[in-house]
C-alpha cells in the first residue's frame, strides 16, 4: 500500500465526510461509513480522527474554508464594501446554496446535533466563523476602498449572516430560485442602506 501523508489522509477522510453527511445526515452518520466512503480501514480513520466530535469539527473548517473562497471569488476590493456584499454573497449563493442543497442541510444538522449534544461549543465556533468571513470581507473591501459605514462591521456581519441563513432554510424548504434571488437582492439593500458606506473625509492641514 502506497505511503500517504497524513495531512492527506486527513483531507480524504473530511471529502468523504461530507459527502456521507450531506447525503444521509448527521446523526445517520457514522465513522464505519466515512471509513468506506473514503476506501480506507476504520483502524486508519480513528488513528487521525478519535472521535466523531473531531470529525465534525474538521469538517466545519473545511465548509468555512470553502465558504471564504466563494465569497472571495471575482471580487474587487477595492470597489469597496457594497460590491463586496453584493458580488461575495451572490457568488456564495449560487455555488454553494443552489449548486449544492445538500451541504446546506448539513450544516443546520452539524448545529442542531451540537446544540442537542454535550458539544454546544461546536454550534457556537461554526457560526463565529461564519459571522469572522462576512465581516472581515466587508470591512477590508471598506478599508481598502476608503469608505466608512454608519454600523459596526461586526453588527453588519451578524445581520447579513442572519438574513441569508433565513433565506436559505426557506429554498431549502421551497427550492425557487428566481424568488431566491429576489429575495436575496433585496435583503441586501437593506444591508447596504443600512450600513450607508460613505468616503471617509480627507483630514484637514493643520494650519499651524
Amino acid at each position: 500500500m502506497a505511503y500517504v501523508k497524513a495531512a492527506e489522509r486527513e483531507g480524504q477522510i473530511v471529502t468523504a465526510a461530507i459527502r456521507v453527511l450531506s447525503r444521509i445526515g448527521v446523526p445517520g452518520t457514522t465513522l464505519r461509513l466515512v471509513a468506506a466512503e473514503a476506501g480506507i480501514s476504520l483502524g486508519t480513520l480513528h488513528y487521525v480522527f478519535p472521535s466523531k466530535d473531531q470529525l465534525l469539527r474538521a469538517v466545519i473548517g473545511t465548509v468555512v474554508d470553502d465558504i471564504s473562497d466563494a465569497l472571495r471569488s471575482g471580487l474587487d476590493p477595492d470597489r469597496g464594501f457594497e460590491h463586496a456584499l453584493r458580488t461575495g454573497i451572490t457568488t456564495f449563493w449560487d455555488k454553494l446554496v443552489e449548486g449544492d442543497v445538500g451541504l446546506q442541510i448539513m450544516q443546520y444538522e452539524l448545529s442542531n446535533y451540537s446544540l442537542r449534544s454535550d458539544t454546544p461549543d461546536l454550534a457556537r465556533s461554526q457560526y463565529d466563523a461564519y459571522i469572522s468571513l462576512v465581516t472581515r470581507l466587508c470591512e477590508q473591501a471598506a478599508i481598502a476602498a476608503g469608505e466608512r459605514c454608519a454600523v459596526g462591521f461586526d453588527t453588519l456581519g451578524r445581520l447579513a449572516l442572519a438574513s441569508v441563513d433565513g433565506l436559505i432554510l426557506q429554498y431549502v424548504a421551497n427550492p425557487d430560485p428566481v424568488r431566491a434571488h429576489g429575495d436575496l437582492e433585496r435583503a441586501l439593500d437593506m444591508i447596504v442602506l443600512l450600513a450607508d458606506p460613505q468616503p471617509v473625509a480627507a483630514r484637514t492641514r493643520d494650519p499651524r
